[in-house]
């Protein structure tokens, strides 16, 4: 019988939740900590734009494929062992990004940033599945994205300041400590929700346990919406400050502060969806939410074609898929792990991978095309209308 069916779990629905968007949060916060700095580093390392962008592309990947991995591991190690040993190499990356003498250097230390924070997003969802199910994950899974809200919220005006006041790398100083911070969450409140289970890493084992995960429609069509829709933020962060900066011509704490539009709006898109999931259940949420996200994608498919893009004109439209981000995923993500109490990490990773992958994917087209503008007002909104046929196409899937 899956945990959730127990009168009392290993932690309550707060802890995980708290727990949860802290380890979520790592991943994103990385990023918008980051992008605030992208401008100087072309300039301290006498680069080009197309070079530092390809940082973050390579933190994606790192973050992205990592994910399979973690997962697996922490279904056949532990989530904390594994928890542990990501951070440390969060914490190492972190470390030589700071001391990256070239570029080519600062890549790498993104990368392997990204493979240590990979660990945060697979986990966090395992330790829900493994304790709680329906409703009660998907209140879980709501506030995780408001804690997770709350932390690239401010990220980005922190950035900037830290820019202004010591420089870039003093960026990865911060960085440092946060994944000092998880480790000390994790030693002491982090609870150990599976048994160890080598035999789960297995090369045919987690190959058949990823095909089941894929064969299984309701995680396509759960996965594949939250996926457009989450990987939508992913890959507009490699567009926005080279917009907000250099189009639109704001500053870095500027630009921070001007990003509070899309996690601000995710902030209050996530404590708007907590009250009407107590009175209308989080299924119901999904389609109000794609409706958030189509009004945003228009908005900027017809805005960045017809004008030259301004500060309200670009951030509104980002404020409305926000808030639909926050109203669609409590219920697709809990539909997604559902079907798998017995490896929840795995799919979990499957859901993340799915997430960044398509963000990585998409931000790598929009570097081809040179054009930030003309990306974020082509990609954005094909990726929005993606989640709305999928839910379309997949609604009989999507019913407990």
């Amino acid at each position: 019988m899956a945990r959730g069916m127990t009168a009392a779990p290993l932690m309550s629905e707060r802890r995980v939740g708290l727990i949860g968007g802290l380890l979520t949060a790592i991943g994103p916060i990385s990023m918008a900590l980051y992008t605030p700095a992208m401008p100087a580093i072309v300039e301290a390392f006498g680069t080009t734009e197309a070079m530092v962008k390809l940082t973050l592309t390579l933190y994606f990947g790192g973050f992205a494929g990592a994910q399979l991995v973690a997962g697996p591991l922490s279904d056949a190690l532990g989530r904390r062992a594994v928890t542990y040993g990501f951070m440390g190499i969060y914490c190492a990356g972190s470390l030589a990004a700071l001391l990256a003498p070239s570029v080519g250097l600062l890549m790498l230390a993104r990368f392997v940033q990204g493979v240590g924070a990979s660990a945060g997003v697979a986990i966090s969802r395992a330790l829900v599945r493994d304790l709680f199910e329906g409703e009660r994950s998907a209140r879980i899974m709501n506030l995780i994205g408001i804690v997770l809200a709350a932390g690239p919220a401010v990220a980005p005006t922190i950035g900037g300041l830290v820019l202004m006041a010591a420089g870039w790398r003093a960026i990865f100083v911060v960085m440092v400590g946060f994944g000092l911070a998880v480790v000390l969450v994790t030693a002491t409140a982090m609870r150990e929700t599976v048994a160890p289970d080598l035999a789960r890493l297995r090369p045919r084992a987690l190959a058949a346990s990823y095909a089941a995960i894929l064969a299984d429609r309701r995680f396509r069509v759960a996965a594949g919406i939250v996926a457009c829709a989450v990987g939508a933020l992913y890959a507009q962060a490699t567009f926005l400050p080279f917009i907000l900066m250099g189009r639109v011509g704001l500053g870095p704490a500027a630009f921070g502060l001007g990003m509070l539009f899309q996690s601000g709006s995710f902030l209050l898109g996530s404590l708007a969806t907590r009250v009407l999931m107590d009175r209308v259940g989080a299924a119901a949420l999904v389609a109000p939410g794609l409706g958030f996200i189509a009004a945003g994608s228009l908005a900027l498919a017809l805005g960045l074609h017809l004008r030259e893009p301004s500060f309200l004109g670009v951030m509104l439209p980002v404020a409305s898929f926000a808030v639909g981000i926050a109203f669609v995923m409590p219920a697709t993500t809990t539909a997604a792990l559902a079907p798998f109490p017995g490896n929840a990490g795995a799919a979990a990773a499957m859901t993340g991978f799915l997430q960044m992958g398509l963000g990585l994917a998409v931000g790598s087209v929009g570097a081809a095309l040179g054009d930030p503008v003309q990306a974020m007002g082509l990609l954005i909104p094909a990726m929005g209308a993606a989640a709305c046929l999928l839910w379309l196409a997949g609604l009989s899937a999507l019913r407990p």
